[in-house]
């Protein structure tokens, strides 16, 4: 019978919840956001180039710079004779240029000073390719003074070229093919994601509480339903509605992401302009993504992807089921959501925690730190997600979910003890004194 009663809460939160305007909003309105997230930046960087065929006049009173300073769409770069900068400057309105470059002449150590006049600020682009261009000109006429036979050919020839490979051993015993950035990034989504899902379905479990105890419907309901039943198909009806939207979220993302790359070209742009936009030959290009690519693709393909995304589930539930058993019980210890900051605090402590021992765990997976931060069932949603990309033994992932299992029922018992004395209380903010002698009754 208590089952069913569950059962029948359950289905009453998540009917209540999904039929909302803000459920509905959110659920439409979150993928175009991520997705905006994904396809923005690659709109920035691939369109955000300024107006082709602005002139940059150059005055190089070295005689070494102006070969190096090479043009392309955006900017051309000319060579200024017979005029001084002074002269220049009092007329630029009236040239055309977008910028004026003065070389001056080399000094006794062969290094030159380089200035630069613009109407608008010049953007760290051109800044950088006017000094990436002069330190070019300097070296290579340094290095000719040296006076040594085939010196640029040496020079070249010494220029290394290191590709590393790094590779794991499997219980197999057998080689695969691994990259740590792409573990970092995977434990790094699953860790954040976990921390804001856990912190925004218990708020909501929190705010349906509080607003169930103002208007006094709880009280009707709690004529026919026990207290720990009334919390638990709170609950586990807000994780059901979580489950459909952090569904539909992929599903819906994934899609737009899709198509808006299709529909604005945006992998040919991307390629074609990091392409034209790099200092390495084409040659080299190809060379190191024939075998940088191969790599990238086998360490892809060597992910266990099923136990990151079962992990990423049961991690999720049970994080969001221990800590959603808090933010019922603070609801309903409290009158309006004012009140709440001061008990709040020491729940939302363990979850920013878990945040600082992610970033530690990037780095030291194997640590002690990062052992007890998977352990510790406060820390351990987050904690373990940044490691189990890296390769967890059975049995430490085995003791976190079980230590994790065990510390929700109790914190679910002791949360139910609160639920039931203070959802029923009214015209009092209760202290932490207040609390513990609830769950003495």
């Amino acid at each position: 019978m208590g089952k069913s009663k569950i059962s029948v809460i359950i289905a009453r939160e998540f009917a209540i919840r999904v039929k909302k305007k803000s459920f509905i909003l959110t659920t439409l309105l979150t993928p175009l956001l991520f997705a905006a997230l994904m396809v923005v930046p690659s709109l920035i960087a691939v369109y955000s180039g300024n107006e082709e065929g602005q002139q940059v006049a150059v005055v190089d009173e070295s005689g070494i710079v102006m070969p190096y300073m090479q043009s392309d769409a955006e900017f051309e770069f000319v060579a200024v004779e017979g005029q001084g900068m002074d002269e220049l400057k009092k007329d630029f309105d009236n040239l055309g240029y977008f910028a004026l470059v003065g070389i001056s002449p080399l000094d006794s150590a062969k290094n030159v000073s380089v200035v630069t006049y613009s109407k608008k600020q010049m953007n760290m682009d051109l800044k950088g390719r006017i000094t990436r261009n002069v330190e070019e000109a300097v070296e290579e006429y340094k290095l000719k003074g040296y006076d040594i036979p085939q010196l640029a050919q040496i020079m070249e020839e010494i220029q290394p070229q290191v590709s590393m490979m790094t590779y794991t051993f499997d219980e197999k015993g057998e080689e695969k093919v691994s990259k740590v950035e792409i573990f970092m990034a995977i434990g790094y989504i699953a860790s954040f994601l976990i921390y804001m899902f856990i912190f925004m379905f218990g708020s909501m479990v929190m705010r349906s509480v509080i607003e169930e105890k103002t208007t006094r419907i709880i009280e009707v309901i709690v004529s026919s339903v026990k207290p720990f039943q009334i919390m638990m198909g709170k609950i586990l009806g807000v994780a059901s509605v979580a489950l459909t939207q952090f569904f539909i979220w992929i599903v819906f993302t994934l899609l737009i992401v899709t198509v808006a790359g299709s529909a604005l070209g945006l992998n040919d742009a991307a390629q074609t302009m990091a392409v034209a936009s790099s200092e390495i030959p084409v040659e080299e290009i190809t060379k190191v993504v024939e075998s940088d690519g191969d790599g990238f693709l086998q360490a892809l393909k060597g992910v266990n992807y099923i136990q990151i995304i079962v992990c990423f589930v049961v991690y999720f539930a049970l994080g969001y089921l221990l800590y959603s058993s808090m933010f019922a019980a603070v609801g309903a210890a409290v009158d309006n959501e004012a009140d709440t900051q001061q008990l709040i605090f020491p729940i939302t402590m363990p979850l920013i925690i878990g945040l600082f021992l992610m970033l530690h765990t990037f780095q030291y997976p194997d640590s002690a730190l990062s052992f007890w931060g998977s352990v510790i069932p406060f820390t351990s949603p987050m904690v373990m997600m940044a490691r189990i990309a890296y390769g967890v033994p059975a049995w430490e992932l085995a003791l976190s979910i079980g230590v994790l299992v065990l510390t929700f029922v109790a914190m679910a018992y002791l949360s139910g003890k609160i639920y039931r004395v203070g959802i029923l209380m009214y015209g009092k903010k209760p202290g932490w004194k207040e609390i513990y002698k609830w769950l003495k009754y």
